[in-house]
């Protein structure tokens, strides 16, 4: 039960006359927050704190109205400013501070600020240790406190796992491009290898090409003719030659019969 509580607070100036007048103000914003139209029960309390800016009934039932409409930051920031401008006579009166702490804790509660209202429900129960439904909206404070921190560690958990899996995936993923990094270094290795070798063999076969090539570009010579005359003059030539030869050689075989047939006496 998150209720929030209405105070009807009477004070002792209902004889004069801007009295009655806050008086009947409080009661139109009563019927409207009866009626659930929290946007005029604002309105209507706002007006009596203008009529009266001392009045603690007209400020605390603002907070309330600011409750209904589940504006609970502007709630808690209306209670808090109560609390602190408290006059003695709402200080000597611990369960008008313990409604106090109360509303406070429901904003708390409302916003999810769970460890802030099990205190503002704390609070409450110090002052008043027998208000049930403090005692009630603080069980349900813890437990709903018990749920986030579970779900933040589910969700941190998740999370981790989360940034696991994405680590191991950039992993695979850098091995995976190592892995075509090494493929493609060692494709071009090869190519650069069969790009020289064939460089090379290109330039071993070029200078036969070219040597074969300078041999069909020179000129062959060519057979020359010789006249009637300078052949029989080459044929005499040689046939006296041949003479010349065969006289040599007859001389010297008479010589060395001659040497054989000698008798020494």
């Amino acid at each position: 039960m998150k209720r929030i509580s209405l105070i009807y607070l009477f004070l002792a100036f209902a004889v004069m006359a801007w009295g009655q007048k806050e008086r009947k103000v409080i009661r139109e914003g009563l019927r409207a927050y009866e009626d659930g139209d929290f946007s005029e029960a604002e309105v209507q309390f706002r007006k009596a704190g203008d009529i009266n800016q001392s009045s603690f009934e007209a400020e605390f039932n603002t907070g309330a109205a600011l409750y209904g409409q589940e504006k609970y930051e502007e709630t808690l920031k209306q209670y808090e400013s109560l609390a602190r401008q408290a006059s003695e006579a709402v200080a000597e009166n611990p369960e008008m501070m313990a409604h106090i702490w109360h509303n406070m804790g429901n904003s708390l509660l409302e916003a999810q600020q769970y460890g802030p209202s099990i205190e503002a429900y704390k609070n409450s129960l110090r002052l008043n240790p027998d208000d049930y439904d403090t005692k009630y909206n603080l069980a349900y404070a813890r437990q709903k406190l018990k749920e986030q921190q579970q779900q933040q560690q589910e969700d941190q958990e998740q999370q981790d796992q989360q940034d696991k899996e994405q680590e191991g995936q950039e992993g695979d993923n850098k091995d995976q491009q190592d892995q075509q990094n090494d493929q493609q270094k060692d494709e071009g290795q090869e190519k650069e290898e069969e790009q020289s070798t064939e460089e090379e063999n290109q330039a071993n076969e070029q200078p036969e090409e070219e040597e074969a090539g300078e041999q069909q570009d020179q000129p062959q010579p060519q057979p020359r003719e010789i006249s009637k005359e300078d052949a029989e003059r080459m044929l005499n030539a040689i046939q006296q030659q041949e003479k010349d030869v065969k006289d040599k050689v007859d001389k010297k075989k008479a010589a060395a019969a001659k040497v054989k047939t000698k008798k020494d006496w």
